[in-house]
């Protein structure tokens, strides 16, 4: 079973979650209060849905990063909103610009 069979997501969703891995200030924990997977199966969707080449890159890159993963965070930060995510509501992207 993919990871989208397992969670019943749209395309849409599976575009979102795609966008949210790949911001560096959206944690892990944000996609998993938002669609309900947790980072092991983010990381499974991210390798079926990308070219291998930039599947190892985007995994080297957010590996041990402290904002894509809550507990490392500074205490400081309690937010995990990106200025993409403006416009972002419920799930819906209202206007982009």
């Amino acid at each position: 079973m993919t990871i989208p069979e397992k969670y019943n997501l749209s395309a849409e969703d599976i575009d979102r979650i795609v966008e949210m891995a790949w911001e560096d200030r959206t944690p892990f924990d944000a996609i998993k209060v938002q669609f309900g997977l947790p980072e092991a199966d983010v990381i499974q969707l991210m390798q079926q849905e990308m070219h291998p080449r930039n599947w190892r890159k985007w995994r080297a890159r957010v590996q041990g990063r402290r904002t894509k993963h809550a507990r490392l965070r500074d205490e400081s930060v309690t937010r995990f909103k990106s200025r993409m995510q403006r416009g972002i509501s419920s799930n819906r992207i209202s206007k982009r610009k």
